[in-house]
């Protein structure tokens, strides 16, 4: 059974680029032997990720996510069983906020700013849909 998991968290203070980097590294290595696809975006100190695999593969890299300590204030956003992957190109792809246009993200919210904390989980994975369709998506590993 596969399923769908959108998960955002904050990264720990004092994250750097290096951390983004080895987070992408290891799951794309993790995720590649263990059926998981799906995508990461990243800005403003916030992680924005969906993943898609086998049901007990999904739970169990998000119990590792919840423990990882680069992450703080994991917020489970949307878990949903699926009939077909919709990140299933990837292994794990990187959405570039650096070309995030200000009116996609206005949207799907009040206020111009990335900030998944503050809509549902529909409402991120629909960005998250969008950003991939208007190929803001590099990292296609």
């Amino acid at each position: 059974m596969l399923v769908r998991l959108l998960y955002v968290s904050r990264a720990r203070a004092g994250n750097t680029a290096q951390d983004i980097e080895d987070i992408l590294t290891s799951a794309r290595h993790h995720n590649l032997h263990n059926g998981i696809t799906g995508i990461l975006c990243y800005g403003g100190g916030v992680y924005l990720q969906a993943i898609e695999g086998g049901r007990s593969a999904v739970n169990r890299l998000y119990r590792q996510i919840i423990e990882d300590p680069r992450h703080t204030d994991v917020e489970l956003l949307l878990y949903e069983e699926i009939s077909e992957r919709r990140f299933g190109g990837w292994t794990m792809g990187q959405v570039n906020l650096s070309k995030l246009n200000t009116s996609i993200v206005l949207k799907y919210s009040e206020r111009p700013e990335f900030d998944p904390y503050s809509v549902s989980g529909k409402v991120s994975l629909a960005l998250l849909e969008e950003l991939m369709a208007t190929a803001s998506i590099i990292g296609r590993a």
